[in-house]
């Protein structure tokens, strides 16, 4: 099983044939995804040709490939100022699940577009600024290298791509179910809390990685939450023990004010919850081996 993204999934890019488009869509068919399309208005018609003998048609437009194709995924490789526009277009195509991999889009933008999916009410919306989500060796919907880790049982959800493959390749001696990067943006679409969820009804899923990073109060609310709903263990590494209190380190969301937002408060909050946290990306590797090698099965 997997969260949000299986054999099922019929991908399209929105921006497929840009330079980033094309060589990230090169990876997702690589690995396995069903890419079935991508649009562009000024090469509607035409198809491209990947490595593999993949041909892959061009559409004027989202709700055009889902029409032909039946996608029900779209991945966004757009510059920030059209991935508003891009967007809106998914939303009102009715597109299931929309991974929008682009940074440096406005703070306005996005939450314009996320409010617009939420009065839709059709389309759940990963990132923005995030490396999208894997499900390993059935599909691959954004950027994250799918060579790192094999299909397993375990769950990870994490504000950062980087340590998101990080902690694929520490434990891919068990392997992941589906691996989620939600984006570090001041506003994004889906939370630490929407994945728990979606990992917590998982029946393969037998625990779940949560990777959070200083800055707002994400963490502390995914804690809460853990306390009262989550049923299975949750290990969480909170990256930015270092960082300077009042400074915006990296991600935009990622911004201290005394003590609100700290690494520390943030690991004190999880576990409050029964969290266990580790200190490096390998300790928090290590607790949850140990915690799943005690599971019964």
């Amino acid at each position: 099983m997997s969260i949000f993204l299986d054999e099922n999934s019929k991908v399209i890019v929105q921006g497929m044939t840009g330079s980033e488009g094309m060589k990230h869509s090169q990876r997702m068919l690589d690995s396995g995804t069903n890419i079935v399309g991508g649009t562009n208005p000024r090469k509607a018609g035409q198809k491209v040709a990947f490595e593999g003998g993949t041909e892959v048609p061009v559409f004027g437009t989202v709700a055009e490939a889902m029409e032909v194709t039946g996608a029900n995924v779209s991945v966004v490789f757009v510059p920030p100022k059209f991935a508003k526009a891009a967007a809106i277009e998914a939303i009102d195509a009715g597109i299931e699940l929309l991974v929008i991999i682009t940074e440096g889009i406005p703070v306005k933008d996005s939450a314009e577009f996320f409010n617009y999916a939420q009065e839709k009410g059709t389309t759940r919306i990963i990132g923005p600024n995030c490396p999208g989500i894997i499900t390993p060796g059935v599909s691959n919907a954004g950027i994250t290298p799918a060579n790192i880790t094999g299909t397993g049982k375990l769950g990870l959800v994490s504000k950062s791509g980087t340590l998101t493959y990080q902690m694929m390749y520490e434990l891919a001696d068990i392997g992941f179910t589906t691996a989620i990067g939600i984006g570090g943006d001041p506003v994004i679409g889906t939370t630490h809390i929407d994945a728990l969820a979606a990992f917590e009804a998982d029946p393969e899923t037998v625990g779940v990685v949560m990777i959070g990073e200083i800055g707002g109060d994400a963490e502390e609310r995914a804690a809460a939450y853990i306390k009262e709903s989550m049923t299975k263990p949750v290990v969480g590494y909170v990256a930015g023990f270092t960082a300077p209190e009042g400074k915006t380190m990296g991600h935009a969301g990622a911004i201290v004010s005394g003590s609100a937002g700290t690494a520390q408060a943030k690991k004190e909050a999880l576990e409050a919850a029964g969290v266990k946290v580790g200190k490096t990306p390998t300790e928090t590797a290590d607790l949850m081996r140990e915690i799943v090698a005690q599971l019964p099965g």
